[in-house]
């Protein structure tokens, strides 16, 4: 029982504790600077001031889309599916929907843990990307998991959002 949990839920706790651990002054933005900025002109030699802070800004913001995004997809993971269904990666709402909660919550919870940091700032649009990356994340999980349905081909029409495979 406890090896099962582990196997579901590991993996989310542990990326948890990654983002979490990111959000001190570790990964600030002075501290990521020092990386992020010389492989910017190592790419781009003649890059300006104001175009080399736009992109550190996308890399830094597209950071918070990928970490919620794989937070997300894990804890959907983690979430126990209906056995009557027979896959264990059936797609269901409700289970998307707890997983996002989970994220929104983590992200506003994280967005506060930074505000003890001398250099980090805690910012409601940050909450607000992480939100975008976790239902990024789900969306991929959907695309790989949605119902299929497979029809002869005088059935009727599936409902939307749901692919038909004909025999």
């Amino acid at each position: 029982m406890i090896g099962f949990w582990l196997k579901r839920w590991l993996p989310a706790l542990v990326w948890s504790a990654m983002i979490f651990i990111g959000s001190t002054d570790l990964l600030s933005s002075s501290n990521t600077s020092r990386w992020i900025e010389p492989i910017i002109r190592w790419v781009q030699p003649g890059i300006n001031n104001l175009d080399l802070w736009r992109a550190m800004t996308i890399i830094r913001k597209g950071g918070h889309v990928a970490e919620y995004a794989i937070l997300a997809i894990l804890l959907w993971r983690a979430i126990p599916k209906d056995a009557a269904s027979g896959s264990k990666s059936s797609w269901r709402w409700p289970d998307a929907a707890m997983a996002q909660g989970a994220c929104v919550f983590f992200a506003m919870s994280d967005e506060y843990h930074q505000s003890f940091f001398p250099t980090r700032t805690a910012a409601t649009r940050d909450v607000l990307i992480d939100i975008a990356g976790a239902a990024i994340g789900l969306a991929v999980v959907w695309v790989v998991c949605r119902p299929k349905i497979r029809v002869s081909p005088d059935t009727p029409p599936a409902p939307p959002g749901v692919e038909v495979t004909t025999v």
